[in-house]
């Protein structure tokens, strides 16, 4: 008994003496609580989904309800491709054409679509008189086709932050890159062996994963798989890479641990691994552009759901070269062999 409770405080002293895996512990928790609180606690959340092309500028019957939510596009392709997949209810054209899109085969359309035009035979205002549908059909996107690139992206994410970065630093607290350092060996060798042995892995088990699930599920395709295999290919090294500046000068598990995880669940919460963030906050939105996480997955779920080309993504892979590059460097400069 004496010596469990000698070892009990001893790890217990241990635990509170690392100030890092302390506040991270304390602090961590309510700021996820608080974001996720702020982007997503709406009173009276919108029962219908209506796009606007090319203005904010929606007929009365739209503009005074509390449960009708617009979104303005600027693109007609895509805000018709929404609607043909259900990711919109209704696309209301406010060009004066007095036009509007809708999937018959959804049920949300209908009921808009009877209250438009009930607003249309009982009002005498020019702007709800006239009003036109065009169909738009095809097949609907579930929430298992929405969600299944942010599952791999996701998986990639742990696979590549923790199994780089938390390997590196146990090595370096063994003293495994003390006795590397001995041989003919450079940083940027040892780290670039250890980028592409676990992107090789990584892309291996992402690949097995999707086409298993793909047999019992039959996912939502419409791009190319090829687009789709450069973009785990680009993602896998920005996360790797990402992985590589905590790993670079740690020595402590718990601190690197409690790194990681402070990298992860920002990602994990902004990156619409999940959920949309088509109703949080603008400012949001935009600092989750500063996440790679965020362009992996919305470049991966356009080319599925949407059929995007490479032209259509190759800004999202442009941002995860340029913080891949930019991660290699720091991790390189700032890499150190030995823990002292």
């Amino acid at each position: 008994m004496n010596q469990l409770s000698a070892l009990f405080w001893a790890r217990t002293k241990e635990y509170y003496r690392d100030k890092g895996s302390l506040i991270w512990s304390f602090v961590m928790p309510p700021l996820i609580i608080a974001v996720v609180a702020l982007a997503f606690s709406r009173e009276d959340p919108a029962l219908f989904k209506v796009g606007l092309y090319p203005a904010d500028q929606p007929p009365p019957v739209v503009e005074q309800s509390d449960y009708i939510q617009t979104v303005v596009f600027d693109d007609l392709v895509a805000a018709e491709q929404k609607v043909r997949h259900h990711q919109l209810d209704l696309l209301i054209l406010t060009d004066g054409s007095h036009q509007y899109r809708y999937n018959p085969e959804s049920q949300n359309a209908k009921v808009l679509r009877d209250l438009l035009n009930a607003r249309n035979q009982h009002t005498a205002q020019a702007d709800n008189a006239g009003w036109q549908g065009s169909e738009l059909e095809g097949r609907k996107v579930r929430y298992v086709d929405w969600v299944i690139p942010g599952i791999l992206g996701m998986n990639l994410m742990f696979s590549g932050l923790f199994g780089v970065g938390y390997v590196i630093v146990r090595y370096r607290k063994n003293g495994v890159l003390k006795r590397l350092q001995a041989a003919p060996v450079s940083p940027y060798s040892f780290l670039a062996a250890q980028v592409l042995s676990r992107l090789m892995i990584m892309l291996a088990v992402s690949i097995i994963i999707y086409v298993v699930s793909d047999w019992f599920i039959d996912f939502l395709m419409l791009g190319s798989y090829w687009n789709l295999l450069l973009i785990a290919l680009t993602g896998n090294l920005c996360l790797l890479s990402l992985g590589l500046i905590v790993a670079s000068r740690l020595s402590n598990e718990e601190l690197a641990n409690g790194l990681l995880n402070f990298l992860t669940f920002p990602m994990l919460l902004l990156s619409e691994v999940w959920f949309s963030l088509d109703g949080a906050p603008q400012w949001m939105s935009q600092v989750a552009q500063l996440l790679p996480l965020t362009h992996m997955v919305q470049a991966a779920r356009e080319v599925m759901v949407e059929g995007a080309t490479l032209g259509d993504i190759s800004h999202h892979l442009v941002v995860m070269c340029v913080m891949t590059a930019v991660f290699l460097i720091i991790s390189a400069k700032i890499f150190k062999w030995r823990s002292d």
